[in-house]
């Protein structure tokens, strides 16, 4: 039987944090890919839309295999910073930063007004387009030009709070996760970065939703290292999706499915560089798992639950991320507060938990690392605030660079 129907996605619950505290036992490994290259700060904000045009062919992105020496510091980085906007005390819309690359410290440079309730951006492989969800009833993707700040239009993922977005290596596609109808919408990207019609959407229909659960509930969807599969994380059938996408129509056809144990709630899963194993969040039972993946099939086997060295409190873990050496990884722990390290072993086959920090603010919804690996910066949902910290590269290490950024119901943070 398929994953999903080609429909438009069913209605629409604001997002909620449901489940019970379940035990950790071992430790926990992840890995992620390099993040993009920043592209020149620029100006203000005009909101016209530009339509797209037939997609550039561009070469998927490299992975890295070792850990690249630290860049100098070169002047302000811009930051990007997602938030809801039809929250109370929530933002007006994305929020624009500088960092120094150096100290860690952030700087507000203003609002980008126009776009509702950012909670997820995206930036693509040239560096020089901006994507944001909508997570809306009515869901829709954005795309901003990063030189002028020009919003370039949206465009309707034909379900129900999207809340997170990619875009395929070869800067071809749009891939976005629709919570609230449990789908995932398909676009292309034209030459001047505007999206064109949705050229698919997958609902996830089966299996039946996990205990406790109402729905599917697309929370992620992410392409293996080299772009051949496409995975789509659902927290509401306690299952991951593997599809093929084919780069001529921009259709999806499923190749595999995983099955995590009843009421793990996935969440968020990050690959190694090594391409051979990834690293799975489970927001509901409170573990991560280590997964052996099959590059040829896009088979993911999930491994057995490892702790997040939350305790015995109730945690909520959020984001993963893997140093672009495969190293260590990182999870954000929403209500323990704090971020877990992790030892990544065995070539990304094992983790290994070294402890946890405190993140220095209230529920952090997500982490991402600067370009060069050295800062991790966590967005943190209840306090407002953008915590950012210096990492070793050594020894994993995280150190916190100063007082936290206050930013409205910071949810997301891409720093550039």
């Amino acid at each position: 039987m398929g994953s999903g129907t080609r429909a438009a996605g069913g209605g629409w619950s604001r997002r909620r944090l449901v489940g019970v505290l379940a035990g950790a036992a071992a430790a926990t490994a992840l890995p992620a890919p390099a993040p993009p290259r920043a592209p020149a700060p620029a100006g203000t904000t005009p909101s016209a839309p530009d339509a797209a045009g037939p997609p550039p062919a561009t070469p998927p992105a490299e992975r890295p295999s070792a850990r690249r020496p630290a860049r100098e510091p070169s002047g302000p980085r811009p930051l990007h910073i997602g938030t809801y906007t039809s929250v109370e005390g929530g933002g007006k819309g994305i929020g624009l930063a500088v960092y120094d690359p150096g100290t860690g410290a952030i700087t507000g440079t203003g609002t980008l007004t126009g776009v509702a309730d950012p909670s997820y951006l995206a930036v693509h492989p040239d560096g020089r387009t901006l994507y944001a969800v909508d997570e809306r009833a009515d869901g829709a993707v954005t795309a901003v030009r990063l030189a002028d700040r020009r919003i370039l239009g949206s465009r309707s993922t034909g379900g129900a709070g999207p809340c997170h977005l990619c875009v395929h290596p070869s800067g071809r596609w749009l891939l976005s996760a629709n919570y609230a109808s449990g789908s995932v919408a398909v676009h292309p990207v034209g030459a001047s970065g505007a999206l064109g019609e949705r050229t698919d959407l997958v609902t996830h229909s089966s299996p039946a939703p996990g205990p406790g659960q109402r729905g599917p509930h697309a929370h992620q969807v992410v392409t293996s290292p080299d772009g051949g599969h496409v995975l789509a994380v659902d927290l509401g059938t306690d299952t991951v999706y593997t599809y093929r996408l084919d780069p001529r129509t921009g259709r999806l056809t499923e190749a595999a499915r995983a099955r995590t144990r009843p009421g793990a709630g996935p969440r968020h899963l990050t690959f190694h560089p090594g391409g051979r194993y990834a690293y799975l969040a489970n927001e509901v039972d409170d573990t991560v798992t280590v997964c052996a993946y099959d590059r040829a099939g896009g088979r993911l086997t999930i491994g057995e639950p490892q702790s997040t060295g939350s305790g015995a409190g109730t945690n909520y873990p959020a984001q993963i991320l893997v140093t672009s050496d495969g190293a260590y990884a990182y999870l954000a722990n929403r209500g323990h507060d704090s971020i877990a390290r992790y030892a990544v072993e065995a070539d990304g086959a094992r983790l290994r938990l070294l402890g946890t920090v405190p993140v220095a603010g209230g529920f952090p919804r997500q982490i991402a690392f600067s370009p060069d690996g050295t800062l991790l910066f966590a967005a943190n949902q209840r306090s407002g605030t953008v915590s950012v910290f210096h990492v070793d590269t050594g020894t994993g290490g995280l150190r916190l660079a100063g007082r936290p950024f206050a930013s409205p119901v910071a949810v997301c943070a891409l720093p550039l």
